[in-house]
């Protein structure tokens, strides 16, 4: 797959997540706690493939992006935590601030993937243009 078509199955993942997320307003609590589980399975899945991705490629991969990974490895582990020890304490005052607190995280995530997907996008320039150098080169020698 190439990158401009991978760059475009990223599109389409997005839109995806916003359908989940407009049509999970809606939903009861139970249906949201269904939700909530499948979509934490499908990240954990896609961080392990991403892992796996960086692992087959750690030759080929700059060690920025390697250091990104690992990073976001820790960072996902911790967020998870962090979720599952909120859920222990329950009670209303505390369910107020953990949904702040959630809202917020939220936020921050979408900001993390947008600034991400830019850097998708540059990347992918970056790419066609130092191939297109590469061929230039090539055809001049």
């Amino acid at each position: 797959m190439t990158v401009s078509e991978q760059l475009t199955k990223l599109a389409a993942r997005a839109k995806e997540a916003e359908d989940n997320v407009a049509a999970a307003q809606a939903r009861d609590k139970a249906a949201l706690e269904q939700d909530v589980e499948a979509a934490g399975a499908s990240a954990q899945a896609q961080a392990q493939k991403l892992r796996e991705s960086a692992d087959a490629g750690k030759e080929s991969i700059s060690n920025w992006w390697n250091d990104v990974q690992r990073n976001w490895n820790e960072h996902v582990a911790a967020v998870r935590a962090n979720v599952q020890r909120k859920k222990a304490e329950v009670d209303r005052t505390k369910a107020k601030h953990q949904a702040e607190h959630a809202e917020v995280d939220a936020e921050f995530a979408i900001e993390f993937a947008y600034a991400a997907i830019a850097e998708a996008e540059y990347a992918v320039l970056d790419a066609y243009l130092a191939r297109k150098q590469a061929d230039e080169l090539a055809a001049s020698a």
